[in-house]
């Protein structure tokens, strides 16, 4: 076994380590910071692949943006974990039996998409002395641009609902609602008050001011 083998194995056992963990951890602060683990040790794999334009975009972007946003909505959440558990063993047989299913199917779509799709190398689309992320970016952009459409869409999808969730309605969320802000009029904010005129009062005379006596 070569050097490229082992770290090979030793990534991939840190990673089905922290993928169990993301699912087992009872914090889910935890299971989020195994999940950064996870990407990190996907995106050694990748290396080892010599993917590296995909390797760092999964640091860069997963790790230092994604997962930040992940971990600040599930700090913002404020997760009961007691009341998450509570009937966990009473619905598990149901989510067992649906997770095989789930399972099965996923097997079945790709084992038989894989089977039957030609593969576009990467390598045909480049032209002499293009680098391999600019080519990889002509293949996603021409052959697959419909899925790279989707996929940006369901990113947003996950955004706004992060930002829903975010500012329910708690006690101490201080969210407004837009419609009373559209429907507000100006008399409800601002209130003219007219006041009389009224003089200044006069200054009293210094102590030390010179009196009519003192002048004579």
């Amino acid at each position: 076994m070569d050097v490229k083998t082992g770290f090979f194995y030793a990534f991939s056992a840190v990673l089905l380590f922290s993928a169990f963990r993301v699912i087992t951890a009872r914090n889910p602060v935890h299971a989020v910071l195994f999940l950064v683990l996870s990407f990190f040790q996907a995106a050694m794999i990748w290396m080892l692949l010599k993917a590296e334009f995909l390797s760092i975009a999964l640091i860069l972007i997963y790790v230092g943006a994604v997962m930040v946003l992940f971990l600040f909505v599930v700090m913002m959440l404020d997760v009961n974990v007691k009341n998450a558990r509570t009937g966990f063993w009473k619905n598990f047989p149901l989510a067992a039996v649906v997770g095989v299913v789930i399972v099965l199917e996923m097997t079945a779509v790709l084992l038989g998409a894989f089977s039957e799709i030609d593969p576009i190398p990467v390598a045909a689309l480049a032209e002499p002395g293009m680098s391999n992320t600019r080519a990889l970016g002509r293949l996603l952009y021409t052959e697959y641009l419909y899925p790279l459409e989707v996929a940006a869409a369901l990113l947003l999808v996950a955004m706004i609902a992060a930002v829903a969730l975010a500012l329910r309605q708690r006690k101490d969320s201080k969210a407004i609602d837009a419609g009373l802000q559209i429907r507000v009029r100006s008399k409800d904010r601002l209130a003219i008050v007219k006041l009389a005129p009224t003089l200044p009062a006069r200054l009293a005379p210094e102590a030390n001011e010179p009196t009519q006596e003192n002048k004579a």
